[in-house]
């Protein structure tokens, strides 16, 4: 079964970092995800990167039970100031 990577606020939503899902396709294994974990995981994931095995992936593509589909959400860096 495809191992799915979850990061930042998709980790938050899911409230798990890792998770088995099953799928033969990425956006399968997506779309079982988002039925797993609800709709905020969904708002999440439709703004997200998806990663296959460490590359882009779109959600036609095949996925192989060793697979791990990755969920990267965007992310917004801070300032650094010092108060002096």
């Amino acid at each position: 079964m495809p191992h799915l990577r979850l990061f930042a606020a998709a980790r938050d939503a899911a409230g798990t970092a890792r998770a088995e899902v099953s799928g033969a396709t990425v956006g399968e294994v997506l779309a079982a995800a988002t039925q797993r974990y609800g709709a905020d995981f969904a708002t999440v994931v439709a703004h997200s990167r998806v990663w296959r095995n460490g590359e882009p992936a779109d959600t036609d593509e095949p996925v192989e039970p060793d697979d791990e589909v990755a969920i990267l959400p965007p992310v917004s860096g801070g300032s650094f100031s010092e108060d002096r």
